[in-house]
């Protein structure tokens, strides 16, 4: 899966955003965005599949510590096109992450008990416009 950019020394904390835009593949077949610590500890694995691993359409979310993955967890609201815009907003609460998706939103449990989130990548078939934070 090809990399794109990887930000470190984020700094953020619960009641901060980050707010991440860029463009779709049109071929896509999925994309990543991980925030964490760190690459070994990541809070949130984000993964938006068209029709990889053999699940279609679907969001799949996860944790890892080091090369320990948690139970996956998966969205069937879908608001991704091939060869569309995406924007997506990560709410860092104490406990979870709020993930703000068109018209959708869920949380996903702060399963390392992170207190910040300095780490942030994004892998596949998205290139990045756009990242801001507040």
């Amino acid at each position: 899966m090809s990399c794109g950019p990887v930000c470190t020394n984020l700094g953020l904390k619960p009641g901060q955003r980050l707010t991440v835009k860029g463009k779709i593949a049109p071929n896509a077949k999925s994309f990543v965005m991980n925030l964490g610590k760190d690459a070994t500890l990541l809070g949130l694995h984000f993964n938006p599949r068209f029709d990889a691993h053999g699940d279609v359409n679907t969001i799949v979310c996860n944790s890892k510590k080091v090369e320990e993955w948690g139970a996956e967890h998966r969205e069937a609201v879908f608001p991704f096109q091939k060869g569309g815009t995406a924007e997506i907003t990560f709410g860092v609460n104490q406990n979870d992450v709020t993930v703000h998706l068109p018209g959708h939103q869920f949380t996903f449990p702060n399963r390392l008990n992170l207190t910040v989130f300095d780490y942030f990548d994004t892998q596949g078939d998205f290139t990045l416009q756009s990242l801001s934070w507040e």
